[in-house]
């Protein structure tokens, strides 16, 4: 059964946006970065999200999300009962862990190829949410512009490499940032653009030298 504070129809309805429309689209960001539906997923819930994540609809908000609903998806409310005729599994684990931020979720996602991905974010509030670490690095991702997140080896010239090539394709780029867990470690490159970003050019950064991965998404609704 539902409670009042689901989700109802083509709106999410509850005590506060954090714990519905942001959940759900921390779901569908953590979908996109995992590039992959995923086919079991542990959810670590931290501060106000563990503590209400039944009674706001919170749990059922993560789940579409991972399904590839968007946050005013009005099959939101039978999410899980969807989830479990995918056979999509799910775990939720409370955690009284100060995470820094009252409505965070981590989650820890396996593919049924071996594929196991660790995504931390947060809501914000108003529907705003913010991906703080993927795999151990700390990120900041918001999903509200066009993203190209690269993981590569700490070295140089592949910043140089990366940038050049989106200078040839037209692509302006808004703002960049790098992050890294140590001096000539793993690191990874988030840039914003102002304009979406086209395969070749996509296939061409997962080309030059020291870059393990790509990945992009676009603003989400």
């Amino acid at each position: 059964m539902s409670s009042i504070f689901d989700i109802i129809g083509p709106v999410m309805i509850g005590p506060s946006s954090s714990h519905t429309a942001g959940a759900a689209r921390l779901g569908k960001m953590a979908l996109s970065i995992f590039h992959e539906r995923p086919a079991s997923v542990t959810m670590t819930l931290y501060g106000s999200f563990a503590k209400t994540y039944r009674g706001h609809g919170t749990n059922r908000a993560l789940v579409a999300g991972l399904l590839g609903m968007d946050a005013d998806d009005a099959r939101i409310r039978e999410s899980l009962e969807i989830a479990q005729q995918e056979n999509f599994q799910y775990t939720f684990i409370g955690s009284e862990v100060d995470a820094g931020h009252p409505n965070t979720v981590r989650f820890n996602m396996y593919g049924k190829d071996g594929k196991h991905m660790s995504v931390t974010g947060s809501s914000l509030g108003g529907g705003r949410v913010a991906v703080t670490n993927i795999d151990g690095i700390d990120v900041d991702i918001t999903g509200e512009e066009h993203q190209i997140i690269a993981f590569h080896t700490d070295q140089p010239g592949v910043i140089a490499g990366v940038t050049h090539i989106l200078g040839l394709a037209g692509i302006n780029i808004s703002s960049m940032r790098v992050f890294r867990k140590r001096k000539g470690s793993e690191a990874v490159m988030l840039i914003s653009t102002d304009s979406d970003v086209d395969e070749m050019a996509l296939q061409q950064i997962k080309e030059v030298a020291g870059i393990s991965s790509v990945m992009y998404f676009e603003p989400l609704e």
